[in-house]
């Protein structure tokens, strides 16, 4: 855990996304894989056999596993894919394996692979145990709840759902991602190494957010089973609490 005190260095060490990149082989099989280069040809061209090597990181089908750093695409809004290859590719996100494999891929190509993703269902992973104290995931239960009115944060939930789902077009669950994905994210939107569509609520979100409570937060999520229903909701029910480039629709009014 972090107090108050700690440096910008060290904070940008504990809340970072650590470079975990594959060889130079995989990277080219990445990327030649999904531009359907010639070696490709003589494989059925479907888009399960282009985006095959995504599971190198991503697991198979985009599942992932809850005890390591990728996070499980499968499922996700089509929306939200789609938005973070195209912040990977305009340098929104910056994950060079990522970025060295959408940096020519077309907009509809980007569409196409996000919606094949969408698409997918595999099981979830159970949990991995907490390793975080009561005193943590309580507090990390209340940010998800209820947020923090003094300090302007709205509660998890008030954007991404009441069972953490994600919702569509476009805003992700937050349940069944490893611990370490979500503190990295906190910390990429805090050291501004991760940017969204304008206005970027998350990044107003985590400036106003202690290294605590971005890591209780991150913990609670990190420990939570599926709900029976995983789908995305239809639609979020109520206004967003703040405006967020990457759901223009705001909600309902």
């Amino acid at each position: 855990m972090f107090g108050p005190s700690i440096s910008a260095a060290r904070r940008r060490a504990r809340f970072s996304i650590p470079i975990r990149i594959p060889s130079v082989l995989l990277a080219a099989l990445c990327g030649w894989l999904l531009a359907g280069g010639a070696a490709a040809q003589a494989l059925p061209d479907t888009l399960a056999q282009r985006t095959a090597a995504c599971g190198a990181c991503h697991g198979e089908q985009g599942r992932a596993a809850s005890d390591g750093f990728y996070p499980r695409i499968a499922g996700k809004p089509a929306g939200y894919l789609y938005n973070q290859l195209i912040n990977f590719r305009e340098g929104r996100r910056r994950y060079p394996l990522m970025i060295y494999m959408v940096d020519h891929l077309s907009d509809d190509y980007l569409q196409e692979i996000a919606h094949y993703f969408a698409d997918q269902h595999p099981p979830y992973p159970a949990p991995q145990p907490s390793t975080a104290t009561p005193a943590v995931l309580e507090r990390g239960r209340q940010l998800v709840f209820s947020g923090d009115k003094a300090r302007q944060v709205p509660a998890c939930v008030a954007c991404h759902g009441q069972t953490l789902t994600g919702a569509l077009p476009s805003i992700p669950g937050l349940l069944g991602l490893p611990r370490d994905y979500l503190n990295a994210q906190f910390g990429a939107w805090k050291n501004g190494t991760r940017h969204a569509a304008a206005p970027d609520c998350m990044a107003q979100i985590t400036e106003r957010l202690s290294d605590d409570d971005m890591s209780a937060a991150a913990a609670w999520l990190a420990a939570q089973p599926m709900p029976a229903d995983t789908t995305p909701a239809a639609a979020i029910t109520q206004k967003l609490p703040l405006a967020c480039g990457s759901y223009p629709q705001g909600g309902a009014q």
